[in-house]
C-alpha cells in the first residue's frame, strides 16, 4: 500500500480516496485529522460518505494494516517456489516481504507509532483485524508444520504457537521502527535469528526425545 496524493474520486472509489487522504494527512501534519467532519471537508466529500466505509479513524488504520498483510500474502503466493518452502522458510519469507511493504509506508507508520511503540505488547490495537487474518495464516503454518514434523505437538503448549508467531511479528515491527542501520540490515538479522530460535523451540528437541524414551521405559512390558 504505497501512499499517493488523493485524487478526485468517482462514487466507486470513495473508499480508496478516504484511505489515501488519511495517509496523506498523517504525512503532511504528523498526526490524525482532528475530526471526521474536518477530514471530509478537506477531501471535498460529504461526512456521510466517510461513514459509509469507516466508522472512525481507527477503522481506517485497521484497513491499512489489513491491506499491508494482504499485499504481503499476494506477493508470496505469486511465487511458485513459495509452495515448496518448509514452514520455517515460509514464515521467514512472510516477515521479510512484510517488512518490505512496511518500508514503503515507513514515514506514515513512524508518525503514528514511533513514540508509542514501547507501550505495545505486540502491535497497536488498531491492528486487530490484521491479527485475525494473521492468526488464520499462522494456524495454517502450525498445522502444516505438525504434519511435516517440523513442529512438535506438545500438550497445552502447541495450542499457543499461533500466538507466539503473532508476538514475533510484533517484536519485528517494534525492532524495525527503531532500527537505524543501513538498509535495515539489523532488522533482517533479527528476523533470521528470532525465527530460527522460535522454530528450534517449536521443533522436536532433545528434551522431547528424552521424554519419549522415558515413556517407553515405563510402559508395561
Amino acid at each position: 500500500m504505497e501512499t499517493a496524493t488523493p485524487k478526485k474520486a468517482s462514487k466507486k472509489d470513495y473508499r480508496q480516496l478516504i484511505v489515501e487522504g488519511f495517509v496523506a494527512h498523517v504525512l503532511e501534519h504528523g498526526k490524525e485529522p482532528a475530526s471526521i467532519f474536518k477530514f471530509a471537508k478537506d477531501l471535498k466529500i460529504k461526512e456521510e460518505e466517510v461513514y459509509n466505509y469507516f466508522t472512525s479513524f481507527e477503522s481506517v488504520k485497521s484497513a491499512i494494516w489489513v491491506a499491508l498483510f494482504e499485499e504481503t500474502l499476494r506477493q508470496l503466493e505469486e511465487q511458485e517456489v513459495y509452495k515448496e518452502y518448509s514452514v520455517r522458510e515460509k514464515f521467514l519469507a512472510f516477515l521479510y516481504t512484510w517488512i518490505e511493504e512496511l518500508k514503503k509506508n515507513r514515514s506514515y507508520l513512524l508518525c503514528l507509532y514511533q513514540d508509542k511503540s514501547s507501550t505495545f505488547k505486540t502491535l497497536p490495537k488498531d491492528s486487530r483485524d490484521f491479527k485475525e487474518k494473521f492468526s488464520d495464516f499462522a494456524t495454517e503454518l502450525v498445522m502444516e508444520g505438525k504434519e511435516t514434523q517440523e513442529i512438535a505437538s506438545r500438550p497445552f503448549i502447541s495450542e499457543k504457537y499461533d500466538e507466539a508467531l503473532w508476538m514475533q511479528a510484533g517484536f519485528v515491527f517494534r525492532y524495525w521502527l527503531d532500527d537505524r542501520s543501513p538498509r535495515f540490515e539489523k532488522t533482517d538479522a533479527a528476523i533470521e535469528k528470532s525465527v530460527n530460535l522460535a522454530f528450534d523451540l517449536m521443533g522436536k528437541s532433545a528434551l522431547d526425545s528424552f521424554l519419549d524414551f522415558a515413556k517407553f521405559l515405563y510402559q508395561p512390558k
